[in-house]
């Protein structure tokens, strides 16, 4: 269920990814699988040394080692991304010339995911794992093929999108007169990202697929710095307080917030080198077995397909409710703007934690399918959620409690006032709850596609995209507009704990009973998450009581102050409780201070 909107938008990658709320189930899967080591790359585009390699499974410690990497990579880009949001919000504000920006620029997102993204995602490194196996060069025909077909498709997609921009900001908004304009105005321009955003993907998955994860967590830090620059060159020349865009502003920011994009994808050409691939455009598609990965990827076309109509749902809902909020007199955006910021924030530890964990262990988990070990798939999905939840049931906990201070830290800048802070800190607090279910989600589905199944996963995801428009449906209808996306929020969260149950479900039955040693089968992920609960109620209430006792002092020393409250109830209570997960932590960090 990961990303559609701010969060791909905000930190350049399509990771995590898709979207908004209606949740991408197919975020980014970087179905990474072994390749070819850093120096053994061979043959055409190091094929060969893919095919020696695809087989292998990572141990613990490469997992462990390999999710670092992407984790350092995630943490710097949403940093990163994160000043960006700031440099935004302070030049935009959070109403409808914000609004407009917000929309144009997560568009092409939506599309990308919509028509071929989430596909991508999750079909091309088994195809290139598994032609590294079966062809005789390695692969490296097909890859070129597979590339060849999929920047074709890619081309004709986004131009027909620039072509059709009037048309596809009607169908998302209800905009008319001149912000209606501005927002087919930027649009045009963000459109392209279409084509960069595929070309990305495409050449991040084929550095995946030879075991190279670093890259695609880290170039989106570039992208971030373009931003930075166009925002601060828009306020300067703006001198900051616009409450329209001049056709050379619009220009600005839309042609500026696509270089960003440009440069994120060019910027893996250095990696692919390293690795020894070169791409050599191939256009004998025709009985080249390129109608596999097609059919594969049918399934996830309509996964994605349910996010984006959930996601359409809100994003209609929450703009609407904006300009209700602007009749009605209301101080503080409370429409899609102050939603979008919310759900980047929201998103932040499962993107670090969860996505870095899951797509080092991918490779394991499909070689423990492969082989029909279906006991080994189980442990590495209890595995990965334990692991996981060791971190982001405490982040779940610090948005709670915090959500005021985190907000007025990270957006309290500019045009955004107390108001504002006020308004998405709530929407924070409403989607914090959910950040469990969606981590638990992102991995579960995961299991699914090592088992080569995107069928399940599809109507598995229909019970969270149907209760997210529902329920956001009957929070627009039945809540007055300052809390009307606050409620959408928390429709998301319950529709993400009704899909979890059910997923869970599912896949427990498709695995068949526990296996292994008596330690390996009592350590579930249900009773982890019971105790992360039992120590993190305590630690929320006491880093709330700390960052009111240090609100005088500003929201950065508040949010501090909490934050280490927080975190020194859990790891007090971690031994007590028995959470391995965060005691085996705190031990190898004193085994290595004590070097």
């Amino acid at each position: 269920m990961g990303d559609p909107h701010g969060r791909i938008r905000q930190h350049g990658a399509v990771q995590g990814l898709p979207g908004l709320p209606g949740p991408p189930v197919t975020s980014t899967d970087t179905r990474a699988a072994t390749g070819p080591s850093a120096d053994g790359a061979a043959g055409e585009g190091g094929a060969a040394g893919a095919a020696d390699a695809a087989g292998a499974s990572p141990g613990k410690s490469s997992v462990l080692r390999s999710g670092a990497l992407m984790a350092a990579g995630s943490i710097v880009s949403r940093a990163t991304g994160f000043v960006r949001s700031a440099v935004v919000v302070a030049a935009l504000g959070t109403g409808l010339l914000g609004d407009s920006y917000a929309v144009s620029n997560t568009v092409p997102n939506i599309l990308y995911m919509l028509l071929i993204g989430g596909a991508l995602n999750a079909v091309f490194v088994p195809e290139l794992v598994r032609a590294a196996k079966e062809h005789r060069d390695g692969g490296a025909a097909y890859t070129d093929r597979l590339l060849t077909a999929c920047t074709a498709a890619l081309l004709v997609l986004t131009a027909a999108a620039v072509l059709a921009a009037p048309l596809i900001v009607a169908a998302y908004t209800p905009y008319t007169g001149s912000q209606a304009s501005t927002t087919v105005a930027l649009a045009r321009y963000c459109l392209p990202q279409i084509l960069f955003y595929g070309l990305f993907t495409l050449l991040g998955q084929v550095l995946n697929a030879r075991g190279r994860f670093g890259a695609m967590m880290w170039t989106p830090v570039l992208n971030n710095f373009v931003i930075i620059g166009v925002f601060g060159l828009f306020v300067h020349l703006s001198h900051g307080a616009p409450d329209g865009l001049t056709a050379g502003e619009t220009r600005l920011l839309g042609l500026g917030t696509t270089a960003g994009i440009v440069i994120q994808a060019l910027a893996l050409v250095p990696s692919l080198r390293a690795a020894r691939f070169r791409w050599r455009p191939r256009f004998d598609w025709r009985g080249q077995g390129l109608a596999r990965p097609l059919r594969n990827a049918g399934w996830l076309v309509m996964l994605v397909l349910t996010n984006q109509i959930g996601y359409w749902v809100v994003t209609r809902l929450s703009t609407a409710t904006g300009h209700r909020a602007v009749e009605a007199g209301l101080v503080g955006g409370a429409g899609y703007t102050a939603y979008s910021n919310a759900y980047q924030l929201w998103i932040v530890p499962q993107g670090i934690i969860t996505v870095s964990l899951v797509t080092a262990l991918m490779p394991r988990m499909s070689s423990a399918a492969s082989d029909g070990d279906l006991g080994a798939v189980r442990r590495d999905v209890s595995y990965a959620l334990r692991s996981s939840a060791a971190l982001v049931v405490p982040a779940a906990a610090l948005f709670a409690a915090l959500a005021p201070w985190v907000m007025g830290s990270v957006f309290g800048y500019g045009r955004t006032g107390a108001a504002d802070t006020e308004v998405m800190a709530g929407m924070l607090m409403a989607f914090a709850p959910g950040l469990i279910a969606f981590s638990g989600q992102y991995v579960l589905s995961r299991a699914f596609y090592a088992l080569s199944d995107t069928r399940t996963p599809f109507f598995l995801n229909l019970v969270i995209a149907a209760l997210n428009a529902g329920l956001s449906a009957a929070a627009y209808l039945l809540l007055p507009p300052r809390w009307a996306v606050t409620g959408m929020a928390g429709a998301y969260s319950v529709a993400l704990f009704a899909g979890l149950a059910v997923t869970a479900y599912t896949l427990a039955r498709r695995l068949g009973p526990r296996t292994g040693t008596r330690t390996q089968r009592r350590a579930t992920a249900v009773r982890t998450h019971l105790r992360l609960l039992t120590a993190c109620l305590p630690g929320a209430a006491a880093a709330y009581a700390a960052a009111r006792a240090a609100d005088g002092l500003g929201d950065f020393a508040a949010l501090g102050a909490g934050t280490a409250a927080l975190a020194l109830v859990v790891v007090l209570l971690a031994r007590p409780l028995g959470l391995t997960e965060i005691t085996g932590l705190l031990d190898s960090l004193r085994r290595k201070a004590g070097r």
